[in-house]
């Protein structure tokens, strides 16, 4: 202490790391040690430093500064691998002859069929009314699912509206398939008043819950608020 004018601290540290050199291993060789230019403390000027308070401070210096030796951690550098969607084709394919000849059928039942498009204009253009069903049903019930089960922001208001329209969509769609498949088991020619007065709305509410979706969807007053 009073040689190297040094507190108590640092020259017991010093003390024990010599005695510990001696009794485990010589002395490793000692390096060049650049002047600190952060260090707290400094030794006075015109004093020789240790070679073993050298050793120390490197060894200090050692271990306030690890180095990363390993591997890294393979779960932050992995991307995770996207969902496969051809299975959904798979799937897609089967369900979209059986819901198309289905919605066909019943609308063949309660009155849709063959029209001329543009009247007085072209006569010769027609289109067979019955494919609006499948396409105006299950387009929307599509669409709300994205609504209802995507990432994009929207507002508390329309996913509600999407979930609840999506379902209902869907149970109606299901009803439809169920209502021609046993009207075409018992060979009814002729749906009754009451499932022709049903199919016979579904292009208008198909249209309304299309439009006010489409509408709730634009509609970013409520994320603005909340943000």
């Amino acid at each position: 202490m009073a040689e190297f004018k040094v507190g108590a601290p640092k020259a017991r540290a010093i003390l024990d790391a010599i005695a510990e050199d001696d009794e485990t291993e010589p002395a490793r060789p000692l390096h060049a040690v650049p002047e600190p230019s952060t260090e707290t403390e400094s030794e006075p000027d015109g004093i020789v430093p240790d070679p073993n308070q050298v050793t120390l401070r490197e060894s200090r210096e050692d271990d306030s500064n690890p180095q990363v030796t390993g591997a890294a951690d393979p779960g932050t550098s992995a991307k995770a691998r996207p969902v496969k969607l051809w299975p959904v084709l798979l799937l897609a394919m089967p369900a979209f002859v059986a819901v198309w000849s289905g919605w066909v059928g019943l609308g063949r039942l309660t009155g849709f069929g063959p029209i001329q498009l543009l009247p007085g204009i072209w006569d010769d253009l027609t289109i067979n009314s019955a494919i609006t069903l499948p396409i105006g049903v299950e387009a929307y019930s599509a669409f709300a699912l994205r609504v209802w089960l995507s990432g994009s922001p929207h507002t508390d208001r329309a996913r509600r509206f999407a979930k609840w329209s999506a379902l209902g969509s869907l149970a109606l769609g299901m009803v439809g398939q169920v209502a021609y498949h046993l009207m075409s088991a018992a060979s009814v020619t002729h749906a009754p008043w009451p499932v022709t007065t049903l199919v016979s709305c579904l292009p208008v509410v198909v249209l309304g819950s299309g439009a006010a979706l489409a509408h709730l969807v634009r509609d970013t007053t409520g994320l603005e608020v909340r943000n």
